[in-house]
């Protein structure tokens, strides 16, 4: 029998006890299979091959190709089975070979399985779940005489920057909602990768749209798992007037930044976003990210030439972005071998950098050769990291953390010595070949002196945690730190209200 989780609640509540939806359905087989006696029940979990291929250059029509490819996903070969402990292996053996999987495939579990479904535990126990929090909402609104209060006004007077979830991403949509309604603003581009279910920024593109604006939305139907969303985001925004594109053959658009084009006086001016992760009001409560809302003139012209280019197919020179796979990875190497000049030269000379993944065999080599030319290297590297710290003769000054916590740790910031005048980076890029070679990813400089120091105190205060930090030793092997002191706990008390 198939469990019907996301149909019904995988935890059932009844008279003050919590049950896995499975273990009702057993409890009650007898009546499911009158006329049967039933000698006995077990779990297990099926994990399907996920992967469907296609020929974008030969796909006549994206959309519809996609479409098909999730209808045949349900149907993708068996690659992994999970089972209680308590199966017997008789009936361990007949499910592997119906599915055809070899003894290595089969995992046995103690516990539940799937507890990702744990994360719709009831709300009827807060004492299971984290203390509530609360963040800062942002006041983006600014002071100008001349015009009613606004954000535009805001960053006219500087750039801004935020730390989500501490800083709350509602101050994002604010932005992209006022930017809708807005009567000076001509036109709106954004990138979409994963959305998510929240409707106030597909009702500010709709709006925008409807109300005549340029509305110009970059959907990536190729978003793991989130194809079927994005493909019914790209019809709604189709029909009221939106210009939806899906980026280039062969590579996935992964890059988040939202262009605004405004009519100020006789000129225009543009207001940007870049962003470190999804426009997903959902998973902006749950991992870490940094946004950045700037009208710097520079910035605003490279974006305005990157939306040229993922629409036009117009090539484009960037001043200040980095961007995958056009100049990301030779962007970052120039930096890397500055570094390692300065430390040859015996100048201040560091590198500081938090990621998901650090995979990618070049970008590997080049932090061994600023290490072995005395760079000092300090990765906060989430998952995985096939760089190995501390070796003699190749990476001695090369430490690397694990940080995990409430938070999933999400954001990417590449940090530079440059011989006493730190260069920070913020942007949507792990250190992966696919991230560099075969996506667009979008990078870009912290200009604003205080924003970089407020960028560099979050590295430190993350590279002092203890409470949720793991060190990765030369064998490859983590060592979790012990300790009290939690970053994210301290900006959940600097930032927002933290309740008991």
């Amino acid at each position: 029998m198939k469990v019907p989780v996301g149909v019904l609640p995988r935890i059932v509540e009844a008279g003050g006890q919590f049950l896995l939806l499975e273990d009702v359905i057993a409890a009650h087989l007898p009546d499911l299979f009158k006329g049967r006696e039933v000698l006995a029940s077990y779990v297990f979990r099926v994990t399907r091959n996920t992967d469907y291929e296609f020929e974008e250059e030969e796909a006549e029509d994206l959309l519809a190709t996609i479409e098909d490819g999730l209808r045949r996903r349900r149907f993708g070969a068996a690659v992994r089975l999970e089972v209680t402990r308590d199966m017997p292996e008789a009936v361990q053996d007949f499910l592997r070979e119906r599915l055809n999987l070899a003894p290595e495939d089969v995992f046995m579990l103690d516990g539940p399985l799937g507890t990702a479904d744990l994360m719709g535990f009831p709300a009827s126990r807060p004492d299971l779940s984290a203390p509530p929090f609360t963040p800062h909402l942002p006041d983006l609104e600014g002071d100008d005489d001349h015009e009613e209060e606004s954000v535009f006004a805001t960053l006219r007077a500087g750039d801004v920057l935020l730390h989500h979830p501490y800083d709350s991403f509602d101050a994002v949509l604010d932005f992209l909602e006022e930017a809708a309604n807005d009567k000076h603003v001509l036109a709106i581009k954004q990138t979409l990768y994963r959305t998510g279910d929240d409707r106030r920024l597909l009702n500010a593109l709709r709006t925008a749209a409807e109300q005549g604006k340029q509305v110009v939305a970059l959907i990536e139907l190729k978003a793991r798992f989130d194809e079927q969303r994005n493909i019914s985001w790209a019809r709604k925004l189709e029909r009221a007037g939106a210009h939806v594109v899906y980026g280039f053959a062969g590579l996935k658009t992964h890059g988040k930044v939202a262009l605004v084009v405004r009519r100020e006086g006789g000129t225009l001016r543009r207001y940007v976003h870049v962003g470190t992760g999804n426009y997903n009001a959902k998973t902006a409560r749950l991992y870490t990210d940094l946004s950045l809302l700037t009208a710097n003139p520079q910035l605003g012209d490279d974006v305005g030439r990157l939306f040229n280019h993922l629409t036009g197919y117009a090539d484009a020179e960037y001043d200040e972005l980095l961007v995958a796979p056009d100049t990301a990875r030779s962007g970052f190497l120039a930096l890397l071998e500055r570094e390692a000049r300065h430390a040859r030269a015996g100048h201040s000379a560091w590198v500081r950098l938090k990621m998901n993944q650090l995979t990618d065999p070049g970008m590997i080599r080049a932090l061994y050769d600023a290490s072995a030319a005395g760079v000092r290297v300090e990765l906060i590297i989430r998952g995985v990291c096939c760089l190995r710290p501390g070796v003699p003769g190749l990476s001695d000054t090369i430490r690397v953390k694990s940080l995990l916590g409430r938070f999933l740790e999400h954001a990417r910031v590449y940090a530079f010595a440059n011989a006493g005048h730190p260069e920070v980076f913020i942007g949507s890029a792990d250190w992966m070949s696919r991230n560099l070679n075969r996506r667009v990813e979008v990078i870009a400089p912290v200009r604003d002196e205080r924003h970089r120091a407020t960028l560099l105190s979050i590295l430190d205060a993350e590279w002092t945690d203890e409470r949720g930090a793991w060190d990765l030793r030369t064998d490859g092997r983590y060592t979790k730190l012990a300790g009290e002191y939690s970053a994210q706990e301290a900006f959940m008390r600097t930032h927002g209200h933290l309740g008991r």
